[in-house]
């Protein structure tokens, strides 16, 4: 069994806690690792290895800082596919969709490296008699972060090279579930030539967050993870006078209008609803059918695709999802499966008790699909977070749009239509961060900004995209002027540009 490490001051560093949990192949449900779980001192040791080299890291120009990611590019691309079935081993999904999550992150890793451009301020010549006005960003100094189990490779990019790009230090917790490839991701970029201390990772649980969010030298936090966490991390970093970025839960839906094409729904809803088995902040795990004809229909074509999903072990080829991450995780689904039973709706596809020939102590549910779901259900209202998909009917376009406007989630929604009214409509009036037509999993590119609203993200700026860059920065603004000879006597009205 591998004991795994915390990554401090540039070199791998042994847990001195005392405290672990265990890791796990979810494909075997073997345990594989233990994991050290980190004391406050450990935290707090991380942190000043960044304090200390943070100063000498942001006197490096933009230029020589991004050029440090590029290298990290070729290295982490070099090695990708050890890191995609290392990822897949540690988190379930299939090594096709771990070659996604790393690839994902590379993408804002290529954005950060035009931090030069974000980073250039701004000048105004003459803002009045003889004055200049110009804008600096600078670093915020130590930035930390915690990220979820789903994309432990992504999620750490998406927060830590934007980081380091702007001249920040960055102290990273990931998930104790799969902590393996955030090591080698931090391993990487000091091979890639970052100055040790610049970028740690600190294994743990609560205590280690806790840690992070109360020590005065970490001046900004980002979160991803359940909602209640999220909210509990926002206000205890605001508390302390952090700039924060938490990101919760979701019950992302897609709406079905008359005109769609049927077989293109299908196939997006399957993907998107069962893909990684719906271990995604950004799954569909609400369908809605307007009118009753498509309600029919899609349900019709759904059951037989759902029946034959093919579901295998991380390593299989063939596999469209893979097991979920823990056994209490399993436990987890299963018994919202089982609410939804009790509930009164109709599972038309019932994807417990599943079990992998060769696999049977894995982790693996069947794909789940539920019809007669109403918005009263729990089901309906919490995010379940496994590979179930629920169908709740809407009358018209009236109704569907507002069960995605009345749900406390905001994260992520979808339409699929044929008309560009509709869709316009849709686009401009729905109160969900991120909004895809006739796609699926609206997560957007690199370089646009990732959010939800309402209870699916806590904070102003989202990650990647222009805000990544705002998010890591402080705006500082220079008002300057050379007076000539004999200078002016003193002025007690405010200064104006008059």
């Amino acid at each position: 069994m591998q004991e795994l490490v915390h990554f401090i001051g540039g070199k791998r560093v042994a847990g001195a806690s005392g405290r672990y949990c265990d890791g796990y192949e979810p494909m075997s449900g073997a345990t594989i690792s233990r994991v050290p779980l980190a004391s406050q001192a450990e935290v707090a040791a991380a942190v000043e290895s960044a304090e200390r080299a943070q100063p000498v890291w942001a006197a490096v120009s933009p230029q020589r800082r991004v050029r440090v990611l590029m290298k990290f590019l070729d290295l982490l691309q070099g090695e990708s596919e050890v890191l995609a079935n290392l990822l897949a081993r540690e988190h379930g999904k299939t090594v096709g969709d771990a070659r996604g999550d790393i690839q994902r992150g590379l993408e804002v890793v290529e954005f950060a490296i035009g931090a030069p451009h974000f980073l250039k301020g701004g000048f105004s010549d003459s803002s009045g008699p003889g004055i200049d006005v110009y804008a600096m960003r600078q670093p915020l100094g130590v930035m930390a972060g915690v990220t979820p189990f789903n994309f432990p490779a992504m999620i750490p990019m998406w927060m830590f090279a934007p980081a380091i790009a702007c001249g920040d230090a960055f102290v990273l917790k990931p998930s104790e579930r799969d902590a393996s490839v955030p090591l080698r991701l931090a391993e990487l970029m000091v091979e890639a030539g970052l100055p040790a201390g610049v970028l740690n990772v600190v294994n743990g649980d609560k205590e280690a967050v806790d840690a992070l969010l109360d020590h005065a030298a970490v001046k900004a936090l980002s979160f991803v993870g359940s909602t209640a966490v999220a909210e509990y991390v926002y206000a205890r970093g605001a508390a302390n006078g952090k700039r924060m970025q938490c990101f919760g839960g979701a019950k992302n839906h897609m709406i079905i209008m008359p005109d769609a094409d049927l077989d293109q729904v299908v196939e997006a809803l399957i993907g998107a609803a069962y893909g990684a088995a719906g271990e995604r902040c950004m799954a569909i795990s609400v369908a809605v059918p307007v009118g009753e004809v498509v309600a029919r229909a899609l349900v019709h074509r759904l059951v037989p695709r759902v029946k034959t999903l093919k579901i295998g072990a991380s390593t299989d080829p063939e596999a469209e999802f893979g097991p979920l991450v823990t056994r209490a995780h399993l436990e987890k689904v299963t018994a919202y499966v089982d609410l939804g039973v009790s509930e009164g709706a109709e599972l038309l596809v019932d994807g417990r008790g599943f079990h992998l020939p060769g696999f049977e102590s894995g982790f693996y549910m069947g794909g789940c699909l539920f019809d007669g779901v109403t918005r009263r259900m729990r089901i309906y209202r919490e995010e379940i977070f496994g590979p179930v998909l629920l169908v709740i009917r809407a009358a018209d376009y009236s109704e569907a749009l507002a069960l995605v406007d009345d749900h406390e989630y905001g994260n992520g929604v979808a339409i699929f239509t044929r008309d560009g009214g509709v869709a316009r409509d849709f686009v401009s009036r729905v109160q969900v961060g991120m909004v895809g037509v006739n796609v699926p999993i609206p997560t957007p590119v690199a370089s646009y900004s990732f959010g939800g609203w309402k209870r699916s993200f806590f904070g102003d700026l989202g990650q990647h995209g222009p805000d990544a860059m705002r998010f890591c920065t402080k705006t500082k603004i220079v008002t300057s002027r050379w007076p000539r000879e004999g200078g002016e006597g003193a002025s007690f009205v405010i200064p104006t540009t008059r």
